[in-house]
């Protein structure tokens, strides 16, 4: 890769960080990581063996000894220092996230400053721990609730947002006084190492904050099979988690889960067209489709459904597909091939069974690691897609007639994340709202994520939340004193 389009070239880094220091594998093993969009190899990364796991488990138990002894003000003076540093160094943090995740370097520096955010507003809640009091049950008694951090804890990240991922978890992990061990995506380590960079400018330190690369199958064991690790926080498909949640019992560790979606989209019969195509671009082809909360099946009521269709396929077509670095650029390299190749089988089993091609290029035809979007309808429930995430620019419609049968459809999958429907009947809001099985819900909004706000599924699609006060919950123990009149 050529670092000359980063201005801080000392933010691309080819080491781990722990400990407070940046090491190699000890056996020297590395990995290649390369561009989606053009198949150049960025660089390398090293290939963390057990050991080394187990050095920076060890680290990050000195870093916790410390750091909870801070108190929370000083805690959330370095969570913003290290806010203030992120956005000082935005333009080269999305550069590297555009070099080796793909999306296009404007979607890049919006993830910049997403990630951010979480680190400002977790340097704000980490002042706002708060335990309770609790009337005694006899006279002279005093019950009291306090929080506690947790320990160190770990987090695994995936390739899709590579910044946001770490700090919604990290924010929160360290605002509450705990320590934390983030094992990136090897296909996205880079940004996570540039965060490391500026965590340690930020003064956090050493054990505080560690980033470790390699094997994810080694690095999971390692970190699930240590007794020293007390919470495990994943984002990634519900196949892994269920693995995570299993090697996490041996120890009763405590356990956040942010897994697969299949997201509905319904548009009823009373909606703002208009406004509908506009929430559904926004959440279908952020990232090119890669998003576990973009809208995976339209369910478009069949009043509506021929002029929601037209008005989706010409925004469709003002989509621009490239390099993320090139101007104007919207949609992107999807993250390798078999990302491809998945969008590939669910548009050839949809139209096998009966879906109609509307609008854009067939993805068979895909150029490298380059997907059009393409919209297809008259799809049904019996479809691959529907019963899968296709994590790409696939956009599939399914026609219904009423609202309870836009519900069961909507419900009719073992996930639970994110859901989105569009209607001006209030009464219908509250209706479909209370229906819909999902921790997340887009009401005539098609762009849900904020850090104020609670993160998470139902069902197969996790444990726990991200984000908000309730984020920093999922890091902190209870504690009961009670104390006894002399």
């Amino acid at each position: 890769m050529s670092i000359s389009r980063l201005q801080s070239p000392h933010l691309f880094r080819q080491q781990c960080y722990l400990g407070g220091k940046w090491v190699d594998a000890s056996g020297g093993q590395q990995v290649a990581v390369d561009n989606p969009a053009t198949g150049e190899v960025i660089g390398h990364i090293p290939d963390l063996g057990r050991a080394d796991i187990e050095q920076a488990i060890v680290a990050a138990e000195e870093g916790f000894k410390i750091w909870r002894g801070y108190t929370a003000q000083q805690r959330a003076d370095y969570l913003f220092a290290w806010y203030e540093l992120m956005q000082k160094h935005k333009d080269d943090i999305a550069t590297l996230m555009t070099l080796e995740q793909g999306k296009p370097l404007a979607e890049a520096k919006g993830e910049v400053d997403y990630a951010a955010s979480f680190l400002r507003w977790f340097a704000e809640e980490a002042r706002r721990v708060y335990g309770e009091t609790i009337p005694g049950a006899k006279p002279g008694q005093h019950i009291v609730v306090t929080r506690q951090p947790v320990g160190v804890t770990a987090a695994i990240t995936p390739w899709n947002f590579p910044a946001a991922m770490i700090t919604r978890k990290a924010g929160a992990a360290l605002a509450a006084g705990c320590s934390m061990i983030v094992k990136p995506a090897e296909a996205t380590p880079y940004t996570a190492l540039a965060l490391a960079v500026l965590a340690e400018e930020a003064g956090i330190p050493a054990g505080v904050f560690s980033v470790v690369t390699g094997d994810a199958a080694t690095i999971g064991e390692t970190l699930t099979g240590s007794p020293v690790v007390r919470k495990m926080s994943f984002t990634g498909s519900t196949g892994v988690g269920r693995k995570l949640m299993r090697q996490c019992a041996e120890h009763i560790q405590k356990v956040s889960l942010e897994l697969g979606g299949n997201a509905p989209f319904i548009v009823f019969d009373d909606a703002d067209i208009e406004r509908a195509v506009e929430g559904a671009m926004v959440c279908k082809f952020r990232n090119t489709g890669q998003t576990c909360v973009c809208a995976n099946r339209f369910l478009v009521q069949r009043g509506v459904h021929d002029a929601f269709v037209e008005r989706l396929a010409k925004a469709m077509s003002e989509l621009k597909l490239g390099d993320g670095f090139d101007e104007g650029v919207t949609q992107s390299a999807l993250i390798n091939r078999a990302a491809v190749e998945k969008v590939c089988e669910h548009y050839r089993d949809a139209l096998g069974k009966g879906a109609r091609h509307v609008s854009g290029t067939a993805p068979e035809g895909a150029r490298g690691n380059f997907v059009e979007p393409v919209l297809i309808t008259d799809v049904s429930s019996d479809m691959q897609l529907c019963q899968e995430e296709t994590f790409g620019p696939l956009a599939a419609v399914i026609p219904f007639d009423t609202e309870a049968e836009a519900i069961a459809i909507a419900n009719d999958t073992p996930f639970g994340l994110a859901a989105y429907f569009y209607s001006r009947d209030i009464h219908r809001i509250w209706r479909v709202a209370d229906a819909l099985e999902a921790g997340i819900v887009g009401i005539n909004e098609g762009a849900i994520s904020n850090p104020t706000a609670p993160f998470g599924g139902v069902k197969a699609s996790g444990l726990g939340r991200e984000g908000s006060r309730h984020g920093l919950d999922e890091y902190t123990e209870l504690k009961y004193l009670c104390m006894g009149a002399e």
